[in-house]
């Protein structure tokens, strides 16, 4: 049997834009011949695959998956939201967030799991899946939120079916409390969450850099007043409660009593309920987020396309 050499394995890469353990694969089962080699991953479908890597996928599906004191959110991307229709994407979103409660929520492992579908690793999976489908897609991200004794309430926004959408939000409640009871309160909670963006769960979470950076900026803009150092120092403050107000989920004003914050929000559920309930934590999953969207230029690709 031939060797197969680490310069064999990068010129085949280079000339497919394979993953290397796939042209190392390979290269073992064509016996080294390089031509052959080519025509073994093209047959898989996975040089044509992997040259898609290179397009940005900014569209897709988010995906929740909950399952008695533990829920997951995934998103997974395609190019265009064409592919969100398909079936076969759907499905794979779908399974995504019931592997990411098995695996705790690390892409890394999602995508090792073994899937019982295809007898494949889900990377796998997905990899034959863009070869099918002709377009690039990517397992972007994933988390798993639990709780000891409580419940994790999902909600999914845009949804176009249960538990798959472009905007999914879990909430952890951690609480001995009624789990009715605490369900719908989490849910309302991750409606919240939805459709008011917090960045930080409490004022003690929020990123003390973050806090310096607004309240330099506060003081500089309070300065330009013209009043006295004692008067800025209120104003200055004042500005940071607002700003707490603004990025705090527990500091916001809920949506369904906006007379109320969140937290007074939680605080008379569990005086009504006769037990304490505690935030633990919130995830919100929405579709592209911080993904640069490919700006298409439909004359120049025309134009591309006829050589031109």
């Amino acid at each position: 049997m031939a060797e197969i050499t680490a310069a064999m394995v990068k010129e085949l890469r280079e000339t497919t834009s394979a993953g290397m353990l796939d042209c190392k694969k390979a290269l073992v089962e064509t016996n080294g011949d390089m031509e052959q080699a080519v025509d073994w991953l093209r047959k898989k479908g996975l040089a044509s695959a992997a040259k898609k890597a290179s397009r940005i996928a900014a569209e897709g599906l988010v995906s929740v998956a909950v399952d008695d004191n533990k829920g997951a959110v995934v998103e997974v991307n395609s190019e265009t939201d064409f592919v969100a229709k398909n079936d076969i994407f759907q499905e794979y979103v779908e399974d995504a967030a019931k592997v990411a409660l098995a695996t705790g929520g690390e892409v890394c492992d999602m995508k090792t799991f073994a899937c019982p579908k295809c007898n494949k690793s889900f990377e796998e999976r997905l990899t034959d899946m863009i070869a099918k489908i002709g377009e690039n897609m990517n397992l972007r991200r994933a988390k798993v939120l639990s709780v000891n004794d409580g419940v994790v309430a999902s909600y999914m926004h845009n949804a176009l079916r249960p538990n798959l959408g472009r905007i999914g939000v879990l909430v952890a409640l951690e609480s001995t409390a009624d789990k009715a009871k605490l369900l719908e309160l989490g849910k309302h909670i991750a409606m919240h969450v939805a459709a008011s963006n917090p960045l930080f769960k409490n004022v003690a979470s929020v990123d003390s850099a973050a806090v310096e950076r607004e309240r330099a900026i506060f003081a500089e803009q309070a300065k330009a007043s013209g009043k006295p150092e004692n008067i800025i120092e209120k104003m200055v403050e004042g500005r940071i409660r607002k700003y707490y107000e603004e990025v705090v989920l527990e500091e916001q004003a809920y949506i369904m009593d906006p007379d109320k914050k969140v937290k007074q929000v939680i605080a008379d559920t569990a005086k009504e309920l006769g037990a304490d309930i505690v935030l633990k934590d919130y995830v919100c999953f929405k579709l592209g987020e911080g993904l640069q969207k490919k700006e298409e230029d439909f004359a120049a690709e025309v134009a591309a396309q006829l050589g031109k």
